[in-house]
């Protein structure tokens, strides 16, 4: 196939592979086409993530179909339940059966439950719609991050592309609550138009992506055998952990509940189980599993570090945005629209971020930009934790809005950048469905610890009042329990952004320049996963020699 080449990083050669094989070289491409790929991924990214953030009509949402407001959460937990659990087994078969096609099949699937969820007519069903929507999302996003990787060679294109795809999940979640609550106040369809607005978004991605990234080749050699066993393990266990998460404070008797503990204990099993099975399959079967367990030690253990990263800030800016929300709309009565156009200065900041990165992410040490993030999101949750509901939006509305959005921003290009960086070719998409997935489990997690530290303190501040508060039966809460509620709320996403800071400094100081051309990364975990054994599924212990071409990864 070529001559040998000299070790290098797996990513400085995916330029030539494809799936995971050696490739012939890439024909040039047109920059039209370069900017219609990196938007149509970019766009797919936005539509999905909005699609998520429709916080802002809840309310009208559960006034039309009649939805308690123990349940309200629903329409967006479905949601989320299903589109952290796929990730993983979506993006392993994006990786095997072609990016390119799961992009679109993910799109369309989404697209065709975004328009059943505008005829809904009762809650049961809206939140099976959105559950079945969810599963598009679950395969578009890993699709999409291996196919930036698979076109654009390490360099300044590739960390623009990145740079401008990871702008979608702020931006996202900012045109969700900007779009959600405009529709819904203003339109005739109320908050039904607003799934037509993200189905049409997510038309225009498909097509993009259709017409701009080449089909997808495959290769006699690529081992296109699938887990399926490890893949029904995590999924059923994180439909577990996440339904219990979401349903653990409204159960009848609240986490004491009796399914929500065998939920989480069967979760936590069934994760425990998955990890036993894939070091089993990675070290001793010879058969590739669903998630080779030697990426999470990647860069020296940097790959868990930054996975652990994002967990943290995610919990943070998630719940930023959901209690944000309430304090606007329920405690101070503001209509959806008055209440998007606070949120104005996150679709602002957000847009500015793409730019600050891509200009950034390759000449300074991922490290600040990580640190940075931390700090910002922190100090968004701090103005709201110390917030007066009466002052001037501009005391703390405004600054919270404008540098909340830094943390999932940074964050989220960065460790992209990363991910791509040290993952390999052949697992390209299945290093974003994991690194999503932790995202979206983040996000779950900080809603329901949040939610109890929420609870808690106004259950004991409404007694003091003299008023029982009951989270499953609200009733009337008491103006000064339910302000204290939310603050303590944000104290807690303060303090997960500091601890978030606090793994940057510990375990990324040294990670270095993460965009841009790149040394080898000195990692024999990845010289191990490019072995014959693990890309065609013999045993790692066979001595059967490594032919040149399984090594030889940059031949284009």
């Amino acid at each position: 196939m070529g001559r040998p080449e000299p070790a290098e990083s797996p990513v400085e050669s995916q330029s030539g592979l494809e799936n995971g094989t050696p490739s012939l070289a890439q024909p040039a491409r047109s920059n039209f086409k370069n900017v219609l790929i990196i938007l149509g991924c970019a766009v797919g990214q936005i539509s999905l993530i909005a699609s998520q953030s429709i916080i802002s009509a809840l309310p009208t949402i559960g006034r039309d179909l009649h939805i308690p407001q123990q349940t309200l959460q629903w329409p967006i937990s479905a949601y989320a339940l299903t589109s952290g659990c796929f990730l993983l087994l979506l993006g392993r078969l994006a990786d095997v059966y072609g990016r390119r096609r799961a992009f679109i099949l993910g799109i369309a699937w989404f697209t065709a439950w975004a328009i059943a969820c505008a005829f809904a007519q009762t809650a049961v069903q809206l939140s099976l719609f959105r559950a079945f929507q969810g599963i598009g999302v679950a395969a578009a996003t890993p699709a999409a991050i291996g196919i930036l990787a698979q076109e654009f060679p390490p360099g300044r294109m590739r960390t623009i592309a990145f740079a401008t795809f990871s702008c979608g999940a702020p931006m996202g979640g900012s045109i969700g609550i900007l779009v959600g609550g405009t529709l819904t106040q203003l339109a005739s369809d109320s908050w039904r138009s607003m799934f037509f607005v993200f189905a049409g978004l997510a038309v225009l991605a498909g097509l993009a992506v259709f017409f701009a990234v080449p089909r997808d080749k495959f290769d006699d050699r690529t081992d296109r055998r699938v887990d399926w066993l490890g893949a029904a393990m995590i999924t059923v266990s994180l439909v577990m952990l996440l339904f219990a998460l979401a349903q653990g404070e409204v159960a009848a008797n609240g986490w004491g509940t009796p399914y929500i503990i065998v939920l989480l204990i069967l979760s936590l099993f069934g994760i425990a189980t998955f990890l036993c099975w894939e070091w089993y399959l990675e070290y001793r079967a010879g058969y590739p599993p669903l998630m080779r367990l030697s990426l999470w030690k990647r860069a020296n253990g940097k790959f868990a570090a930054v996975q652990a990263i994002a967990f943290v800030v995610w919990i943070a800016f998630n719940s930023w945005i959901y209690w944000a929300t309430l304090l606007y709309q329920s405690y101070l009565g503001l209509s959806p629209v008055r209440s998007m156009i606070r949120f104005i200065p996150m679709f602002v900041s957000g847009a500015t971020c793409n730019f600050i990165v891509a200009m950034l992410v390759g000449r300074i040490s991922g490290s600040i930009l990580l640190a940075i993030g931390s700090a910002a999101t922190g100090v968004a949750c701090l103005l709201f934790a110390l917030i007066q509901p009466h002052a001037t939006f501009w005391a703390f509305g405004f600054p919270a809005a404008t540098i909340v959005v830094l943390g999932a921003d940074f964050t989220f290009a960065t460790g992209s950048i990363f991910v791509a960086k040290v993952a390999l070719p052949h697992e390209q998409s299945l290093a974003g469905g994991i690194y999503n997935t932790v995202m979206q489990i983040g996000a779950a997690i900080g809603l329901a610890v949040t939610t109890v530290i929420a609870d808690r303190v106004t259950s004991t501040q409404s007694r003091k009042l003299g008023y029982n508060y009951d989270p499953r039966n609200p009733g009337y809460v008491p103006p000064e329990a339910q302000i204290r509620g939310y603050r303590a709320a944000q104290w807690a996403g303060f303090g997960f952004c500091m601890f978030s800071l606090l793994l940057v400094l510990v375990f990324l100081r040294d990670i270095g320049k993460v965009g841009g051309p790149h040394k080898p990364v000195e990692d024999e975990e990845i010289t191990k996963s490019t072995a014959p054994s693990t890309l065609m599924g013999t045993s790692p212990e066979s001595p059967s020699p490594a032919p040149p071409s399984q090594l030889d990864r940059k031949e284009a």
